[in-house]
């Protein structure tokens, strides 16, 4: 029997690597897998050596205040994965945390396959350490096909294969009266998937609803949650009076909200993608510690934090980051969009041409498995 070990660092990664594997169990059913993983690959049946909370950890000086405990998971990981002795290491995004333990265990175990999907954002920062790369990966999984340019020049082997973000889901119904009043208009906020990016992020957008409720009362708000901070969101809405807002985390549910939704304020990330693809108008939020902040300004490339504003190196959709990432500031932006509707179908349009130059031709996660499966017949 064959073996893979999936490696996740945070829940986006686990949501990404759950579409690659649920494709390769409809092909493959004598595969063995073990995991650091979260629910989405919890809910395939694969197991993880140990919670996903443990190793998700945002920013530099998170990195510094637990780097020890860093280390000994890293360690920890190495162990397993080498006990468990896949014929794949399949990692998926984090780079800082999983490809250390790739490069670890290709050292050990050279016969271990190591195949990394999302390429780290050379791009944007520390372009080389693509050259460290070549020495402990076997291939390398692209979101987008302008990164291809950066791992030919070195050799690494690589395959476009697209955002699964991107692709069109299953039009699955389910009732939603329970949750949003059907008289009010849906505005989705995306607190992060990190429970400190929500600490940070949660308390300007509930000030943000409440300068919204002063104004209308023909609104619902929708909190898209992880199943990891669903409870943190909720208990801090108690807090409030609010009676127009509900948190969600069941996927099928998440993907109808969006369809129904108006407009979205979203934690900058892979997420906004989704967003898009669902022709919803935005403004992506984002804010860290001053030190954080700091080093990020000096050691990045690009002015923008969003993808859509990368490639088009304009602001397609607004961000406010740092200090205009306020209650204040965010609303003023969502009315002014709300108020002008032009404005958001402009966003749509200009947003649906660049998705249509980064989409695969097929669908990424069936390309991602057909790559992975190349590696167990060998």
């Amino acid at each position: 029997m064959k073996k893979i070990f999936i490696l996740t660092g945070e829940p986006s990664g686990d949501k990404l690597a759950s579409t690659v594997i649920n494709k390769l169990q409809e092909n493959y059913s004598d595969i063995e897998y073990l995991s650091v993983g979260g629910s989405h690959l919890n809910k395939l049946g694969i197991k993880s050596i140990y919670d996903l909370k443990e190793i998700t950890y945002i920013g530099f000086t998170s990195v510094i205040l637990n780097i020890f405990k860093i280390r000994n998971k890293i360690n920890e990981t190495v162990k397993k994965i080498i006990e468990f002795n896949p014929d794949i290491l399949f990692s998926v995004d984090s780079p800082d945390f999983t490809l250390r333990v790739a490069e670890k265990v290709k050292s050990i175990n050279p016969n271990i396959k190591t195949i990394h999907y999302v390429a780290p954002q050379v791009w944007v920062w520390r372009e080389r350490r693509i050259k460290n790369f070549k020495k402990f990966l076997d291939h390398v999984l692209l979101l987008f096909n302008f990164e291809k340019k950066y791992f030919d020049k070195e050799n690494i082997t690589n395959t476009f294969v697209g955002h699964p973000l991107l692709e069109n889901k299953k039009n699955i119904k389910s009732n939603l009266s329970n949750i949003i009043d059907e008289n009010k208009k849906i505005i989705s906020v995306f607190a992060g998937s990190r429970t400190s990016e929500t600490n940070i992020l949660l308390p300007i957008l509930l000030d943000f609803i409440k300068l919204m409720n002063e104004k209308f009362n023909e609104y619902n708000f929708v909190f898209h949650a992880t199943d990891q901070n669903k409870d943190l969101i909720k208990d801090e809405i108690k807090k409030t009076n609010f009676n127009n807002i509900e948190v969600i985390s069941d996927e099928t549910i998440k993907s109808q909200i969006l369809s129904k939704s108006i407009f979205a304020v979203v934690k900058s990330g892979t997420v906004s993608l989704e967003i898009c693809n669902a022709k919803v108008p935005s403004i992506i939020i984002y804010k860290m510690n001053f030190i954080n902040f700091f080093i990020i300004k000096f050691l990045v490339k690009t002015k923008f934090a969003n993808i859509i504003n990368i490639i088009n190196q304009k602001e397609i959709i607004p961000e406010l980051i740092q200090k205009e990432c306020n209650s204040k500031e965010i609303f003023r932006s969502v009315v002014y969009f709300l108020r002008n509707p032009e404005l958001m179908k402009k966003q749509i349009s200009d947003v649906n041409d660049t998705l249509n130059e980064i989409r695969s031709k097929t669908s990424s996660s069936s390309e991602a498995s057909s790559v992975v499966s190349s590696y167990l017949s060998t």
